[in-house]
Formats: C-alpha cells, sequence, structure tokens
C-alpha cells in the first residue's frame, strides 16, 4: 500500500464566523473514521508559533527554512492506502470537513517504511 500525504496551507481555510468549533469537530470525526478504518498514519496542523530551524548533521542550529518552503504551515495528514482512488476520496472527505481543497501527493515506495 502506498502512503499519501493530505495537506492544506492554514490561509485556505474558509471559517465563518464562530464556526471553528464545527469545523474542528468535522475535522477530528474525520481523523476517527481514518482510524477506524485502520489507514491512519499520522497528521496535525504545524504550530505556527513555533519558529522553524535548519539543524545541520554536526547538531548546530540555524534560524530560519529553505527558501522554498518559508511558507510551510497548516494542516498535514498521512495515509496508507490501497490505491490512488481512495486517496483521492479521503482527501475530499478530509476538504468537506476543513472547508478547503486539499493537497494530495504519494510518497515513494520504501520497503523499510
Amino acid at each position: 500500500m502506498t502512503k499519501y500525504l493530505i495537506s492544506f496551507p492554514s490561509g485556505a481555510m474558509e471559517v465563518p464566523a464562530g464556526g471553528l468549533q464545527e469545523v474542528a469537530d468535522a475535522a477530528h470525526a474525520v481523523v476517527q473514521e481514518a482510524k477506524d478504518a485502520g489507514v491512519w498514519v499520522f497528521g496535525g496542523g504545524i504550530d505556527e508559533d513555533v519558529p522553524p530551524v535548519l539543524v545541520n548533521g554536526d547538531g548546530t542550529v540555524k534560524e530560519g527554512t529553505y527558501p522554498q518552503t518559508a511558507q510551510l504551515e497548516g494542516g498535514y495528514t498521512v495515509l496508507e492506502l490501497p490505491s490512488y482512488g481512495a486517496a483521492v476520496q479521503w482527501a475530499a472527505k478530509i476538504a468537506t470537513a476543513c472547508r478547503c481543497a486539499q493537497e494530495l501527493r504519494a510518497f515513494q515506495y520504501d520497503p523499510a517504511s
């Protein structure tokens, strides 16, 4: 089976005033559905209050990011699914719950992961 990354930037969510709890409840329901189906691997939102850093092989830390990932934020879900079609169906469920389109990417197969 293939692992798929389903994600969105935080600014893409269209949440009506006072509707954040409804969105959170809907998102948590999809997470539980994925867990119950046995396809859940990992998910969560980037904590945008914690600044990113670059860590070198020698353990030194440098503030900042790679230029192309400077705007990496939002929510991420990793599911392990039998097909691309199944991934599209799950991405649609997450899009409905989170009130925004989801980006879908497949991880390359790695027998060690």
